[in-house]
C-alpha cells in the first residue's frame, strides 16, 4: 500500500504555494514534510484529504492503494487526519470518544472489544469510563479506529510537554509501522523527524 504525490501544484490568485510534489511512501513508512510557517503545509493536507477550497487550483495527481484520489469526495478517500490540537468530545468518555471513529459495518460487542484492544495497545488498558484527559493518545487512537489506509500528521507533537514528546512521537510511529500504513507528517521541527524516515524539504 502506497501514497503517491505526483507532480501535484497548488495555485491561489495564480500565485503558485507548491510546486511539482513528488513522493512515495510505502506501507509503515514516515514522509516528514519540513516546511517553514506559511508555506501551503495545510493546503498540501487538504489537497490528499479531498478539503482544498475552491478557490485554490491545483493539477498532478494523489493515489493512494492504486486507487487516484483527485475525483472521489473526503469520506470516500480513508485518509486518516491527526491535527496538533487533538479535538475531543468532553461530554463523552475516553471509550465512547474512541467507540466514535469505528466504521459502522462493527456490531456493539464488536464496537467495545475493538477500543479495549486500542486502549491495550498504548499502555491505558481500564481507561473506557474515564474522561478524556490523556488526549494526544486517545484523539490519535481515535484516527486509526477509523481504519485509515494513510495517515496524515500536522505537527502532531508541537504542543506537547517536552517530557512527553519523545515518548508519544516513538508511539506514534511504532503504531504506523505496526499497521502498515503510509504517513505524511508536517512539521518545522526536525527533532520529530524519524531516524530512518524521509524527508521532504518545502
Amino acid at each position: 500500500m502506497s501514497l503517491i504525490l505526483d507532480q501535484n501544484d497548488i495555485t491561489l490568485n495564480g500565485q503558485k504555494l507548491l510546486d511539482k510534489i513528488c513522493c512515495c511512501v510505502d506501507a509503515g513508512e514516515v514522509l516528514s514534510v519540513l516546511v517553514p510557517g506559511g508555506c501551503g503545509k495545510s493546503s498540501l493536507l487538504n489537497l490528499i484529504c479531498g478539503t482544498l477550497p475552491n478557490s485554490f487550483g491545483f493539477s498532478g495527481q494523489v493515489t493512494l492503494d492504486g486507487v487516484v484520489l483527485n475525483n472521489l469526495p473526503p469520506y470516500k478517500r480513508q485518509v486518516g487526519l491527526q491535527f496538533q490540537d487533538h479535538l475531543l468530545f468532553p461530554h463523552m468518555t475516553v471509550g465512547e470518544n474512541l467507540a466514535f471513529a469505528l466504521p459502522v459495518h462493527y456490531r456493539k460487542s464488536q464496537r467495545r472489544e475493538s477500543v479495549e484492544q486500542a486502549l491495550a495497545d498504548c499502555g491505558m488498558s481500564g481507561f473506557f469510563e474515564l474522561n478524556p484527559f490523556i488526549k494526544a493518545r486517545i484523539s490519535l487512537m481515535r484516527t486509526l479506529l477509523s481504519e485509515p489506509k494513510a495517515l496524515l500528521l500536522d505537527e502532531p507533537f508541537s504542543k506537547l510537554e517536552a517530557s512527553l514528546r519523545s515518548s508519544f512521537r516513538h508511539f506514534v510511529f511504532q503504531q504506523i509501522q505496526s499497521r502498515s500504513i503510509p504517513a505524511l507528517m508536517v512539521t518545522h521541527d526536525e527533532q520529530d523527524i524519524p531516524d530512518k524516515g524521509l524527508l521532504l524539504k518545502l
